[in-house]
């Protein structure tokens, strides 16, 4: 007997053994509810966290993707409230899954707003804020050396493996914190926390580069006093500029080990933002 007969034969048999009149709709809607809520939130999240919001990544590679995730990790799942899908307890549930993903992609943000903003810091110092270059993600025109710090904390993302490490994080959220739990069983005053924290962090990488150019400017200013002749505007933008990329070059290699601490602080804030309180 070939082996597809063998194959069509045993799934006759496994399909006259199953009872089928257990398939209720309570067990329909307990498959479906078992992925439609992860699936809610994972969408919430691509649909705003960095990288994956990107514009040449369309809405429908992001369903896609969200679909896949949500179909792996639903028998890691543990069970998902029973509802009637046309009530509205069901859509009180899927707004919370929605709020729940756009803070948790938010929160996201902040790892990578703190290069860019850093970013933004040095180009003012140095007197690049007129060097601009259009950011198509974020629809406006951002510093260059903003632009290029936003493309390394990408690269510096993906080599430290952060798309695993967010994804699960994100499914374990739905582990910590099931559908069917209230908002306020979360503690989501981390999230302005982290928010501010990572615009501290922001003043703590351009801060080498700007003490650098106080002195500089300190200097420039006891030069314009000593010489009121001497034309010091003429001279003193392009070395100011020198001086900034020489000093934004020196503190450029001890990005990525604090980049490092930033992305396991973020990470473990976000892992913390599921667990209820």
């Amino acid at each position: 007997m070939p082996y597809s007969t063998k194959f069509l034969s045993a799934f006759r048999e496994v399909l006259a053994d199953m009872e089928w009149q257990q398939l209720t709709a309570t067990t329909l809607m307990q498959w479906l509810g078992q992925w439609w809520w992860a699936f809610v939130r994972i969408s919430a999240v691509l649909w705003i966290a960095p990288i994956f919001s990107d514009y040449k990544i369309t809405a429908r590679i992001r369903i896609i993707l969200a679909f896949l995730l949500a179909l792996m990790s639903a028998h890691l799942l543990p069970k998902m409230p029973i509802v009637d899908p046309f009530s509205l307890t069901t859509l009180l549930i899927t707004s919370e899954q929605i709020i729940f993903g756009l803070l948790f992609g938010l929160c996201l943000h902040a790892l990578f707003f703190v290069l860019t903003m850093a970013g933004q810091i040095l180009s003012q110092q140095m007197g690049l804020s007129m060097a601009v270059i259009s950011d198509p993600v974020n629809g406006e025109s951002d510093p260059l050396i903003s632009e290029l710090l936003y493309i390394l904390c990408v690269l510096l993302f993906f080599s430290l493996n952060g798309h695993l490490v967010m994804l699960d994080v994100l499914v374990e959220s739905l582990r910590q914190w099931p559908p069917g739990r209230s908002l306020y069983e979360l503690d989501l005053m981390k999230v302005p926390a982290l928010i501010g924290w990572s615009i501290g962090a922001a003043l703590v990488i351009s801060l080498p580069t700007i003490a650098a150019m106080l002195l500089v400017n300190i200097a420039f200013g006891v030069m314009n006093r000593s010489a009121p002749a001497f034309n010091i505007f003429s001279l003193g933008f392009p070395m100011s500029m020198m001086a900034g990329l020489i000093a934004f070059g020196l503190s450029l290699s001890a990005i990525p080990s604090h980049y490092m601490d930033f992305s396991w602080f973020v990470l473990s804030a976000l892992r913390d933002l599921g667990v209820t309180r």
